[in-house]
């Protein structure tokens, strides 16, 4: 999606929502001085490191060096991009927020797309509460043991059995038929005249939500018995409903997950709805469709580690390997729990208790452990062409695992469950990724790693910052092409032409500018002694700053002089010389210097 944001308008987002009470709602923060501290929720420490400044209106953990505006706090905590945490703090601060005409050329209007899908949400939940003809569903409801705060929390709604309920609700709400066919809410027939009908008709409504809560497509769960009825039916795939990365709760599972770095992957959204019940709020499943990479990917944005919840029988066990294999190959440290033969999460938490589920997820079996297991069952290790067998089946998911620690780890895994030595199979690992191609390994570089940039450089921006009175001097004596670092010449620009909100002249496309930025405004002065101003360590980083770009410019003068032409060694080198003399000039003082400092 383009930009579709006025600078104006990110400003009014940006000031109605306080970047203190912003990061309060979703950590406790103290005051210190004149700012707010707390535990960094980007990594772990015991010590608070995190300051949230309203002066500035930026974030800065001295721990970590994540740093930022409110945009970027919530696009770290809450895992999203710049565009969904613009609106998710537009929607905070009750500010509408419209698409571009660019934007409406990539498709449907996403953003009506949503409000329908809200308002259809609604109308299936009053469905389900005052229909008679929903009474199937409320019994449904009340068998399961999900009572009226599920329905509630969880918008529960039932789906009336006609073909045209939407196309009629639609024409009173200037909804037209093709916005809710785009939507996933209508269905069209194969016939000629192509007419369209009610998607999901007498069916118990799960609202489908996005990582940030949005309502993008429904699951209907069948309630008539209709042997030739699906079970379930779920939204197609629409601009905003991909079921590939959806995951069921994930926005309500988000934070348990991150806080614990584990997340439990069920099968169906009763499942999840009973964990969350039973206190296992970290529990998510899977939308309409079996585990795929994109499902792996987005987990790993907030886990460490996965257990997978799913049925104990043949079929179950299978899926469970596809997924932990999955899991496994997005970096994630995964482990497989048995429940007991015809019990589900749903069945066990109900009839036992949350200990009961609990117990199982102890006995959780790490991924090599179950697949040992599942191996010997059907292959047995008797022989040697079995061995051989699970031995190469083990290995196959071990050349999943990205990173060359994880592979280290579960190869001794490996050893130890099939009674073989680990050089062995390492000889065999590597033979297999020489022909199936190496395993990714992790790059270098991981996005979490602080960038370093020249302290010299970054000095001249803290005292720009806490001292604004020497602006005037670096605008006179330091130009920006004196900075080597691009972040930080970037900023030094802004300071230049006098900008008064940097952070928000920076833009999404900054997010190391941000953090920086942040950074320097959270930075304690540098100026020691009661008398000392910062006019002399602002002399002393322009003499050594310009004395660095004129040494640059002496090394590039001197490799032209190499191959140069005649005609053009004799100013090459006068330009050389009189370098070397401006050079010894800056080392003699700031007044000595002042005459070669002077800018055109």
């Amino acid at each position: 999606m383009g930009q579709i944001l006025s600078k104006a308008l990110l400003e009014q987002i940006r000031a109605a929502n306080d970047i203190v009470e912003v990061v309060g709602a979703y950590l406790p923060l103290k005051r210190a001085g004149s700012s707010f501290k707390g535990l960094c929720p980007f990594h772990k420490e015991k010590t608070p490191s995190f300051h949230a400044n309203p002066q500035r209106q930026s974030f800065h953990c001295f721990g970590c060096g994540a740093g930022g505006d409110v945009f970027r706090f919530i696009m770290q905590y809450d895992g999203v991009d710049f565009v969904s945490a613009v609106r998710l703090l537009a929607r905070r601060a009750g500010i509408a927020v419209e698409l571009t005409e660019d934007d409406r050329q990539e498709g449907p209007n996403k953003d009506l797309l949503l409000k329908l899908l809200e308002d259809v949400t609604m109308v299936y939940h009053h469905a389900l509460q005052k229909l008679p003809a929903a009474e199937a569903a409320r019994a449904y409801l009340r068998k399961r043991d999900l009572g009226d705060a599920v329905v509630r929390d969880y918008l529960l709604g039932y789906a009336p059995e006609g073909w045209d309920t939407l196309v009629k609700w639609g024409q009173k709400k200037n909804y037209s038929p093709a916005l809710l066919e785009a939507a996933g809410l209508l269905s069209r027939s194969d016939s000629e005249e192509g007419r369209v009908y009610d998607r999901f008709r007498h069916r118990l409504m799960f609202p489908v939500r996005d990582e940030i809560g949005r309502i993008v497509g429904f699951s209907g769960r069948v309630l008539a018995d209709d042997p030739k009825a699906a079970k379930y039916v779920n939204t197609p795939e629409t601009p905003v409903f991909h079921k590939g990365k959806l995951l069921y709760a994930l926005d309500k599972a988000r934070r348990a997950i991150m806080d614990s770095r584990t997340a439990l992957l069920c099968e169906g959204q009763i499942d999840v709805i009973r964990c969350h019940l039973g206190g296992f709020q970290n529990a998510v499943a899977a939308q309409g469709t079996a585990l795929t990479e994109q499902h792996a990917q987005v987990l790993k944005r907030y886990a460490d580690s996965v257990i997978v919840v799913l049925d104990a029988d043949p079929a179950g066990q299978k899926a469970s390997l596809r997924s932990a294999e999955l899991l496994l190959a997005a970096g994630l440290s995964v482990s497989i729990a048995s429940l007991p033969p015809d019990e589900d999460p749903d069945s066990l938490i109900r009839a036992k208790g949350p200990a009961a589920f609990q117990a199982v997820l102890d006995k959780a079996r790490p991924l090599l452990d179950f697949q040992v297991a599942l191996l010997r069952q059907g292959e047995g290790f008797s022989g040697e062409a079995g061995l051989m067998r699970a031995a190469r089946a083990v290995l196959e998911t071990i050349a999943k695992a990205p990173t060359a620690v994880q592979r280290d780890h579960l190869l001794r895994q490996a050893a130890r469950e099939l009674g073989l030595t680990e050089n062995a199979l390492r000889q065999d690992l590597n033979k297999l990724t020489r022909t199936s191609g190496p395993a990714r390994v992790q790059a270098e570089g991981e996005p979490e790693a602080k960038v370093q940039h020249p302290l010299e450089e970054v000095t001249v921006l803290e005292l720009s910052v806490r001292h604004p009175e020497v602006v005037l001097l670096f605008r006179r004596y330091l130009p920006a092409d004196a900075m080597t670092d691009p972040t930080c010449r970037r900023l030094y620009e802004l300071v230049l032409v006098g900008e008064e909100n940097p952070m928000g002249a920076l833009g999404p496309d900054s997010p190391e500018a941000a953090r920086l930025l942040a950074q320097v405004e959270a930075a304690p002065s540098r100026l020691v002694g009661e008398d000392l101003t910062a006019e002399h360590p602002a002399q002393d980083l322009i003499l050594r700053l310009r004395r660095k770009q004129m040494e640059r410019r002496r090394v590039e003068l001197r490799q032209k002089l190499s191959s140069a032409p005649e005609s053009e060694r004799q100013a090459l080198d006068l330009e050389c010389k009189q370098l070397t003399l401006d050079i010894k000039s800056l080392q003699q003082g700031w007044d000595r210097a002042l005459p070669i400092l002077e800018l055109d």
